[in-house]
């Protein structure tokens, strides 16, 4: 296990401009200049985030998602272009500022899922029709739909709930133009093919992910943010597929619930204090993300300790991009 005393918790950088604080990215926006365009630097945090605040910091967290998506975005440049511009750091992406879209695309391969707005919740208070699709009678918890399906919510921007739509109020609302949404639907499917292809030979199922895309100054659309993270994405473990879907008990997968799930067993964590999270549940999810980055792209977790602390490092990192007084 690599050390546990480096944790990224902030990259608040007073010499970076135009600054923007997240839940787990700390966004810094660079004005055009005679060289480039807009611009936006991503660093992403070891802070974990649930129930709308922050729970803890993880060590390694922010290296893992910040590698992990480049690993992705590498291996599906081809089907859609995506931000990114440079990795001048680990934990830190810098990228094309572009107009984010208004709806966020959800592509599911399976009947699962807990939120209120999920397929398997819907499918078992009854509804068969959900986002513009009809599903048939008989499925289980977990079983593979009969293809991939888009499930997209309204992107909400103003600290609102995401709502469910339909391809058709996507377009009647204004949100996306036709041309738009057969443009993302058609790139997303693509992009979950391509993600589900990569998995299974690393012995994984790519059960759900979410898309972001936005579109640049010429109206391209790109891909934003993340692509299948252990963040945005579900990952079961394919070897213990069959057994579990057999029983009706859930795959197993890259549990990063544990401590989600030990705060809301002490607390309402939506309104109460949330206890100190004990170090050694620190460690076993620092432990979790390691072994996802690992499993995912079959490559060995290096991480980058040079610097005195990872916000020194990162600091020195991005002084290329510090703001002249």
């Amino acid at each position: 296990m690599p050390d546990l005393s480096r944790v990224l918790d902030h990259a608040h950088i007073a010499e970076l401009p135009n600054p923007y604080y997240g839940k787990v990215r700390d966004c810094y926006d660079l004005p055009a200049d005679a060289t480039h365009g807009p611009r936006r630097i991503l660093i992403s945090s070891d802070r974990i985030s649930a129930f709308d605040r922050i729970l803890a910091a993880i060590p390694w967290k922010g290296q893992v998602l910040t590698q992990v998506a480049r690993f992705w975005f590498d291996r599906t440049a081809d089907i859609c272009p995506n931000h990114v511009l440079s990795y001048p750091d680990p934990n830190v992406v810098i990228g094309e500022h572009l107009t984010i879209l208004p709806v966020e695309i959800v592509v599911r391969g399976y009947l699962a899922g807990t939120t209120g707005t999920s397929v398997l919740t819907l499918y078992k208070q009854g509804a068969r029709q959900m986002y513009g699709h009809s599903l048939p009678d008989g499925l289980r918890d977990n079983q593979a739909l009969p293809a991939p399906i888009i499930t997209p919510t309204s992107k909400a921007f103003d600290g609102g709930h995401d709502e469910p739509l339909t391809a058709t109020e996507i377009v009647a609302q204004g949100l996306l133009t036709q041309a738009q949404w057969d443009e993302v639907a058609a790139v997303s499917l693509a992009l979950f093919a391509r993600g589900q292809q990569i998995a299974a030979k690393r012995g994984l199922i790519l059960v759900d992910t979410k898309y972001e895309f936005g579109t640049d100054a010429a109206g391209t659309i790109k891909l934003a943010d993340e692509i299948h993270t252990p963040d945005s994405s579900r990952y079961w473990i394919a070897s213990g597929y069959a057994e579990a879907f057999a029983n009706g008990s859930r795959p197993p997968s890259f549990d990063k619930d544990v401590i989600r799930s030990w705060v809301a067993a002490r607390c309402d964590p939506y309104h109460d204090p949330i206890p100190e999270i004990p170090a050694e549940m620190i460690a076993a999810t620092a432990q979790v993300y390691i072994d996802a980055y690992q499993a995912i792209t079959g490559q060995t977790f290096v991480p980058d300790s040079s610097g005195a602390t990872p916000l020194d490092r990162v600091r020195a990192n991005l002084a290329p991009y510090f703001t002249k007084a």
